[in-house]
């Protein structure tokens, strides 16, 4: 039989990570100023400026997210290391979405070949990055036209409102309530990053049960400076 949460807490063992279902549809998602571009786009497909549209924002910005919404909403097929031979065939076929462009190691000649089966067929091709599209290391000129061509969508660090609505559906998503005055206190020592507000959250989670204890402003502080090195902001 399985230890309840309350048995755990009394022994002191250390939670299962188990996981937790994050919610990614479109109803889920918290639209601020960094994200409004962006958010935009995806809910204007297939009505599209241009049949390539590229997302670039930094890590943990919620390029993910929006890319999953928009492979639910269209159907679209991801391009990745194992399907890159054939790539060009799921172009032709329905939209398709390639995530992380920057960093995926695309050889030149399959991404020109992918967009011209894009723009040849109808279709529609979403891609995210970290980078904007001109610093990628593209050497095949016919490439860099294409991509100049691409719909460029930038989305910004995220602010103190967003971080505040996220951190409180990550917790949500763990089925946990927290005051807004924690949420606030949060927010304003942490680092301003999306992956940054998972970590905390995950955390506080492992460490309230693990101790037999509620989210406390105490505790949130106790893991902010460990995972700032001490150096949290008072």
């Amino acid at each position: 039989m399985k230890k309840s949460d309350r048995q755990r807490r009394e022994t002191g063992q250390l939670p299962l990570a188990f996981q937790h279902a994050a919610a990614r549809g479109r109803d889920d998602l918290r639209v601020s100023d960094p994200l409004s571009a962006a958010v935009s786009i995806i809910d204007e497909w297939p009505r599209w400026p241009s049949p390539v549209v590229i997302l670039a924002g930094p890590e943990g910005a919620g390029k993910s997210h929006l890319a999953a919404i928009w492979r639910e909403r269209s159907g679209a097929v991801p391009i990745t290391a194992d399907t890159f031979a054939k790539a060009s065939e799921l172009a032709a076929e329905g939209p398709v979405v390639f995530e992380d462009a920057d960093r995926a190691g695309f050889d030149d000649d399959m991404l020109f070949h992918v967009i011209n089966s894009v723009r040849e067929n109808g279709t529609s091709l979403l891609m995210t990055s970290r980078l904007w599209p001109m610093s990628w290391p593209v050497t095949l000129p016919d490439l860099v036209s294409r991509l100049k061509a691409a719909t460029v969508v930038e989305i910004g660090e995220p602010d103190e409102e967003l971080l505040s609505q996220v951190i409180v559906k990550l917790f949500a998503d763990r089925q946990l309530l927290i005051e807004d005055r924690l949420v606030l206190y949060i927010v304003n020592r942490m680092e301003r990053s999306m992956r940054a507000a998972q970590k905390i959250v995950e955390s506080l989670d492992h460490l309230a049960l693990a101790r037999g204890t509620r989210i406390t402003r105490a505790l949130a502080g106790e893991v902010i400076d460990e995972m700032s090195g001490g150096q949290g902001v008072e």
